[in-house]
């Protein structure tokens, strides 16, 4: 019989972490707690070995590209092969990375961690420009800052180009605003992008106190306002502030404005600051965000009791992240046995490959099978980021899938490895007898792993 602590190392290994690569549960059993906290640290996540360039340098080349594709129409140049070459290699180059640190990792719960961060604050490659900054977005604003203090991450991801030039906020311009002004005043002059709340309405309704939150149509319209003049240096600006963060007081919005029944100061990029400091202390963001981390690691349907403890921890160390994930791993209940997560499609190819110890060499190890799956790589379906629930992942049609994907792998990667032991480090004593014995009667070692891969133990964590 198992003891406590080698179910433990399972859980620790498979539910807080990526899936147990060879020997790493066994690793980790003389102090499964005391494996997850050493985790934590104010560094933030790994950086995967990434394409150097910046999210800076991707937009300038993007607006170099935009220049080719307009002189492309007089046939200078082919705006096919200019945005093919700048976007799928900047793609192609960040995901396999980033899936190539999740594949190898020896700390698979700080890797996780990462993920819930940059997923609750989405950037998606559904639009060109921003496929060629989410993985910057990733490594600038969110991997150094998961373990620190929210507030901090939530002013770095709102500020980020990635996320203004994402959710529109680049040209959103105050009504009242100098330039708005000027433009009235020379109706012969187009241009002027007007006021956009997208970044303000996502903000309040994903990034802190959520929809429930307290707050009103009038709060996403002040909100907006407060935010208007950030913005992105172009060609126009020195060569140092292209592509970076930059405030335009020319467009921002004058006055006072009153969100969520605090009035805040004229005062330039700073108003929008306060407000985003006010929404980071607010205890609606506390219970909202910590709901959501208990969802992702732990149930669908979580135990409030973990929610109320993310949430006291959060509230009594003034956010501080690094806080509330020890407050997750030593919380009784997220030791519970009882699997209930089933993997996301990227979960359960990144937990294939650390089972059998190896990691993808190229995107087409990947890309495809996740796009199969709905999971296509950096292309969130919204600002909501991918969904964390069993009910959008366990369709029919996307369970075949995934037994396509095991058998086919299987088929690659099985040569001479012996599924028995596998199944033993992968699982170790989250193994039932019934599955243990299924893989040791198989009739061929690809058999015997692809039942592993798609038992309910391997697809669920």
């Amino acid at each position: 019989m198992a003891s406590s602590n080698d179910l433990n190392a399972a859980i620790a290994v498979t539910r807080f972490g990526l899936g147990a690569r060879p020997g790493e549960i066994a690793a980790v059993a003389a102090d499964p707690q005391g494996w997850l906290r050493r985790q934590i640290r104010p560094a933030g996540a790994d950086q995967p070995q990434a394409n150097p360039e910046s999210g800076a340098q991707r937009l300038s080349a993007f607006r170099d590209y935009q220049l080719q594709r307009r002189r492309a129409r007089e046939g200078d140049a082919d705006p096919v092969q200019v945005v093919t070459g700048l976007v799928r290699r900047a793609i192609d180059a960040d995901f396999l990375a980033r899936a190539r640190l999740a594949a190898t990792t020896p700390a698979g719960f700080r890797e996780r961690w990462h993920m819930f961060w940059a997923n609750h604050f989405t950037v998606s490659g559904s639009k060109v420009i921003t496929a060629t900054v989410v993985g910057p977005f990733e490594q600038e604003a969110i991997r150094p800052r998961v373990f620190g203090r929210f507030e901090d991450l939530l002013i770095a991801s709102s500020a980020h180009p990635a996320m203004l030039v994402y959710l529109d906020q680049a040209q959103s311009a105050g009504p009242n605003s100098p330039a708005a002004a000027y433009l009235r005043r020379r109706p012969q002059v187009q241009g002027g992008g007007g006021l956009n709340e997208n970044l303000a309405r996502e903000i309040l309704e994903l990034h802190t106190v959520g929809v429930d939150g307290g707050y009103s149509q009038a709060d996403v319209t002040e909100f907006a306002r407060a935010l208007t003049g950030w913005s992105i240096g172009g060609r126009r600006e020195s060569a140092d502030k292209q592509g970076l963060f930059l405030f335009r007081p020319q467009i921002h919005e004058p006055g006072h404005r009153a969100v969520m029944g605090r009035v805040y100061d004229p005062d330039g990029v700073n108003q929008g600051l306060a407000i985003l400091r006010d929404l980071a202390a607010r205890p609606a963001t506390a219970r909202h965000i910590c709901g959501k981390i208990a969802r992702h690691f732990v149930a669908d349907d979580p135990p409030s009791a973990l929610i109320a403890r993310l949430e006291a921890a959060w509230m009594a160390s003034g956010g501080d992240l690094g806080r509330v994930a020890e407050a997750l791993v030593t919380a009784p209940e997220a030791w519970d046995p009882a699997p209930r997560k089933l993997k996301t499609p990227y979960e359960f190819l990144i937990s294939s490959w650390r089972a059998v110890g190896g990691q993808p060499a190229a995107l087409e190890h990947l890309a495809p099978a996740l796009t199969a799956m709905g999971q296509r790589p950096f292309w969130a379906p919204s600002p909501k980021g991918w969904p964390d629930d069993a009910q959008t992942w366990a369709a029919p049609d996307a369970l075949i899938k995934r037994m396509t994907w095991a058998e086919g792998f299987s088929a690659i990667v099985a040569g001479e490895l012996d599924p028995n032991v596998v199944a033993a480090g992968a699982l170790g004593a989250r193994i039932s007898d019934p599955v243990r014995k299924a893989v040791a009667r198989a009739e061929s070692r690809e058999e015997a792993l692809s039942i592993l891969l798609l038992s309910p133990e391997f697809q669920r964590r």
